[in-house]
């Protein structure tokens, strides 16, 4: 029995610790970040990086996107005038969905970079 408890106990201080960081990345961020954050992490990383400031598998990195420009790939699969792209591809759907989470995201992804920062205990300037 003691031995088990043990193992458990090994195993699980790892996941406890990571958790924390995880944690204090989001703690880093306003409330308003947080929901974008969370909408993020369950939408957007399907083609894009966890961590927005990196390219992703098919999306480019998009920490500090404008809201129009969040607004206009996601609800719109479009680009806002005169703005130039990446990549060029039509791979991103419309997420019209989302509609009511453009100001989340938009504040997830003006803050991911510097609570990115913050996390690293770098300095945030």
């Amino acid at each position: 029995m003691i031995r088990r408890s043990r193992i458990r106990s090994t195993l699980l201080l790892p996941l406890i610790a990571c958790g924390s960081a995880a944690c204090s990345s989001s703690a880093d961020l306003s409330p308003l970040a947080q929901q974008g954050q969370r909408v993020y992490q369950n939408v957007c990383i399907a083609c894009h990086n966890g961590d927005p400031t990196q390219d992703g598998s098919a999306g480019p990195a998009i920490a500090g996107s404008s809201r129009e420009l969040i607004e206009a790939r996601v609800l719109h699969a479009a680009y806002p005038p005169g703005y130039t792209p990446k990549r060029q591809s039509n791979v991103m759907p419309r997420f019209e969905y989302l509609s009511d989470q453009i100001d989340a995201l938009a504040a997830y992804l003006a803050e991911a970079p510097r609570a990115r920062q913050a996390a690293a205990g770098a300095p945030t300037g």
